[in-house]
């Protein structure tokens, strides 16, 4: 965790920052318990209170987020590097402010659907600039463990609130006293993000001082979206894992829970086990951000993308809460293996002039598998039923696994050779 000082004077490193970094932790476990906030809640209130038979209509929240936040992630990456990365985030909370009302008291699913789309516009900034911000706060050393503390938060914070909110609506209903957590921690996240965020795009250009002259460095941002996303192989295999780890969390958000209430699991069970997979994934991300520093980010990323085919699988085959709960708890490990590693090759291979547009197309990749997992799940839900659709998004991450272990080469500079 050593420092280093740039020829202007910023210093790099995790301990020179900390103050900042443990702030921006704390702003993000904020951003995941904004999503935490449906995760339990909302395919209940779709099934019992709107009545949306059909799977696909029942989906359509996610993919109003998703679309949504992919979109906003590209454009975050951009106007962080030309605004700076403290007005984007602060924009980001402001947008969502009428999401926790919108959601308690909406006289219709279209309302609901609005929400998310304020609140896919709040998670691709805010979430967005937290990513960037630690990046450029640490520097190249410690990107891993950064980006496991970030996610950590994130993820933690959406789990203790999923359950939370399950507990609540068990004794008070689906609506509107859960969502009252949503209202609290945007007031304080606002406050914290207006009053003591400071702006981090002087520590990026510092970095990129110390970098040698590359041909790279003064890349449009249509030439980084396609290095990005295609001509790159690592950041082209790290953009497909991230979409296909969002497509079967998709499912893991939005089927599963009717598929646990199928078989007469009660609300308070059903959030027990909508917060354990990301509360292991939380827990998780602090060891395996870490662990990719020290042994490289490529099999870590191809070992998790097969243990979340292997957790979803057994999703498909149990039908008890015992199992389901293990189920839970490996796909758990396996996403905490692969979404700060992911996010740590893009740090990796991005040079500082760019990466925060390269994290922005990451991101579009990666959160535009919630509109297409919703899709793809709601659409084989109703064709061939609930299991048929868990079974095929299993099969597409077992596939994106095998892709990472051909296509990408490793990125961490203490494993390269």
């Amino acid at each position: 965790m050593t420092a280093t000082t740039t020829p202007g004077g910023i210093r790099l490193g995790l301990r020179a920052n900390l103050a900042q970094f443990a702030l921006l932790v704390l702003v993000n476990a904020l951003v995941g318990g904004m999503l935490g906030q449906e995760r339990t809640v909302l395919p209940l209130l779709a099934d019992d209170v709107f009545h949306l038979s059909a799977y696909t209509a029942a989906l359509t929240y996610i993919l109003a987020f998703g679309a949504t936040k992919a979109i906003t992630n590209f454009f975050a990456g951009t106007w962080s590097d030309r605004y700076g990365r403290k007005p984007v985030l602060i924009a980001g909370w402001l947008i969502a402010v009428p999401v926790p009302a919108m959601l308690a008291w909406s006289p219709s699913w279209g309302w609901i659907i609005a929400a998310n789309v304020l609140l896919g516009v709040n998670q691709g900034l805010t979430w967005s600039t937290t990513v960037i911000m630690k990046i450029d706060l640490v520097g190249p050393e410690r990107r891993g463990l950064a980006m496991g503390f970030n996610e950590a938060a994130g993820y933690g914070a959406l789990a203790v609130t999923a359950m939370a909110t399950g507990a609540i609506a068990e004794h008070a209903g689906l609506r509107p006293e859960p969502f009252l957590l949503g209202a609290a921690y945007l007031v304080l996240a606002l406050g914290l993000s207006t009053l003591a965020v400071r702006e981090t795009r002087d520590h990026a250009r510092a970095e990129a001082a110390l970098h040698p002259a590359q041909a790279t460095t003064d890349m449009t941002t249509a030439q980084v979206a396609r290095h990005t996303s295609l001509t790159d192989k690592a950041l082209s295999a790290a953009s497909q894992a991230g979409m296909v780890n969002n497509l079967n969390d998709a499912l893991a958000w939005g089927i599963f829970p009717l598929l646990f209430a199928a078989h007469g699991l009660s609300v308070a069970q059903i959030g027990v086990l909508a917060a354990l997979y990301p509360a292991v994934w939380g827990a998780g991300q602090m060891l395996t951000g870490w662990w990719s520093d020290h042994i490289g980010r490529k099999h870590l990323i191809t070992a998790g993308m097969l243990l979340q085919a292997t957790a979803i699988g057994l999703v498909a085959t149990a039908t008890t809460f015992p199992a389901w709960a293990l189920a839970q708890i490996l796909l758990g490990i396996g996403t905490a293996l692969v979404y700060p590693t992911l996010l740590a090759v893009i740090g990796d291979v991005a040079h500082p002039a760019w990466r925060a547009r390269a994290v922005g197309v990451y991101r579009l990749w990666r959160d535009g598998g919630f509109a297409i997992g919703a899709l793809l799940a709601g659409i084989l839900a109703d064709a061939y039923g609930i299991t048929t659709a868990i079974w095929a998004v299993a099969a597409l991450t077992a596939a994106s696994g095998l892709i990472v272990a051909v296509r990408m080469y490793e990125t961490h500079p203490r494993s390269v050779n």
